[in-house]
């Protein structure tokens, strides 16, 4: 798990790329939130934006991210967790987020990537799988 967690945390940009489906069209923005809490992977987003209603629908998600040597690609599903706590523990890693959002604000919101399958790859060695 620190793997994923490091390699999405620290990827070039200071952002990793999160894909989501809205009806049959893929979309995908850079995110910044990734945070180990409780042995989950949690992201934090709000429940006004698009990401967020969509994956309430189709909680499949896919999240990508290169480092400049190799790249990974992680399959997993978002679960919607509202503790306060677990959002003021992502809020607190992340400033700029800290800025415009509050733990407290039922807006926002925590999800844990539960079922998921990290591939590390790269041009020169066999993809790395990892399985949570």
């Amino acid at each position: 798990m620190n793997e994923i967690y490091n390699f999405l945390k620290n990827g070039k940009g200071d952002c990793y790329y999160l894909a989501t489906m809205d009806g049959k069209q893929p979309r995908v923005r850079p995110f910044m939130s990734i945070k180990i809490v409780n042995d989950k992977l949690y992201i934090l987003t709000t429940k006004d934006k698009n990401v967020f209603k969509q994956m309430k629908k189709n909680p499949k998600v896919e999240l990508c991210s290169y480092n400049g040597d190799e790249w990974i690609r992680v399959t997993a599903e978002a679960r919607e967790e509202n503790s306060k706590d677990v959002k003021q523990f992502i809020l607190n890693d992340f400033p700029k987020l800290e800025e415009m959002y509050e733990a407290n604000d039922d807006n926002v919101v925590a999800l844990a990537l539960e079922n998921v399958t990290a591939t590390i790859s790269s041009f020169d060695d066999k993809p790395k799988v990892i399985n949570l």
